[in-house]
């Protein structure tokens, strides 16, 4: 009888509910040194678009462009972008929307230079860096809207 009340006990203590599982720490991943390599490479990218933009070789500089999107997608899809990271990505997305201007592709220049406003007027702490760049793309979204006025 004992061995049954035991039994009996320890099928009882088992239907408990389960224990928590441990959740890992989560790190930031704005720390980790494969994001600051990122913001380097993709500020690289920039200025070697920049300079082809310069110097008229458009496809080649939109090719780069285009090779840098998903760099600048990973780098925005962490909690907390640093600013580094979201200067880069502004650089970008401005180099991609003077493209578009210049080639006469006034509606897409403008959804470009409207993700930099918002991202500008959005940042926190507001510096003089982010107010400038944020006057910047509205000043652009203000000649892509003249554009498609005139056309």
């Amino acid at each position: 009888m004992r061995v049954f009340l035991i039994v009996i006990a320890a099928l009882l203590g088992a239907c408990g509910p389960a224990p928590e599982p441990v959740k890992p720490a989560t790190a930031d991943p704005a720390g980790e040194p494969w994001y600051r390599q990122a913001v380097e490479e993709l500020a690289a990218m920039n200025r070697e678009s920049e300079e082809l933009f310069r110097r008229k070789k458009h496809d080649q500089a939109a090719a780069i462009i285009a090779k840098a999107q998903p760099l600048a997608k990973r780098l925005l899809s962490v909690p907390r972008t640093t600013l580094a990271a979201m200067q880069s990505v502004s650089d970008l997305d401005d180099l991609y929307g003077r493209m578009l201007l210049a080639n006469g592709h006034y509606g897409w220049a403008r959804l470009f230079f409207q993700k930099n406003v918002a991202r500008w007027k959005n940042w926190q702490p507001q510096t003089e860096d982010s107010i400038s760049r944020r006057k910047l793309a509205e000043s652009q979204l203000a000649e892509c809207d003249r554009r498609i006025a005139t056309n």
